[in-house]
C-alpha cells in the first residue's frame, strides 16, 4: 500500500465520480495526458503521443497530468492552450499553492480547491495531499 503513496508515483487515475459530475457540464471531448487504460475521453494523448507537444485547440480539455518534476510544463501548456479560440481547459491538481507554477499559471485562471482528500483510481486509501481544480480559458477568466 505504501508503494501507492510514494512520492516515486506520479500518475494518479481521476477518479471516475468527479469526472463524471465536471463532464456532466463540461463534455469534454480530450483527455490530455492518460494511458489507454485509463482515458476519460475517446480522444486522449498516452505519454507515448506527449500530450505536451500535441495541440489541444478547439476542445473541451481535462487534465489530470503527472505529478512529477514535470507538472509545472503540464500547467504552462494548460494555460497557453487555454488561450485558444474556442479551448477550454479543466486541471485536477495537487493543491501546491506554494509553487511556482501555481503562482505563475494557477493564480491567472480560476482556482477551487477540493475539500478533503481524493481517492484516486480504485485505491481505498485517500491521498496524502490535498486537490484543486484549475480552469482556463481566454474568454471567461
Amino acid at each position: 500500500m505504501q508503494a501507492q503513496f510514494s512520492s516515486q508515483k506520479d500518475d494518479w487515475e481521476t477518479p471516475q465520480e468527479l469526472f463524471d459530475q465536471l463532464d456532466r457540464m463540461f463534455h469534454f471531448t480530450l483527455d490530455a495526458a492518460s494511458s489507454d487504460e485509463n482515458a476519460k475521453c475517446q480522444k486522449h494523448f498516452t505519454a507515448e503521443d506527449d500530450g505536451l507537444k500535441q495541440d489541444w485547440g478547439g476542445h473541451t480539455v481535462w487534465l489530470n497530468p503527472p505529478y512529477g518534476r514535470q507538472i509545472g510544463k503540464w500547467v504552462q501548456k494548460a494555460f497557453e492552450e487555454g488561450q485558444k479560440p474556442h479551448t477550454f481547459i479543466v486541471c485536477l491538481l495537487p493543491a501546491r499553492t506554494d509553487t511556482a507554477w501555481f503562482h505563475d499559471y494557477c493564480r491567472r485562471g480560476y482556482v477551487q480547491f477540493i475539500r478533503g482528500r481524493l481517492k484516486f483510481g480504485r485505491s481505498k486509501n485517500s491521498a496524502p495531499f490535498p486537490s484543486m481544480l484549475v480552469f482556463f480559458n481566454k474568454d471567461i477568466f
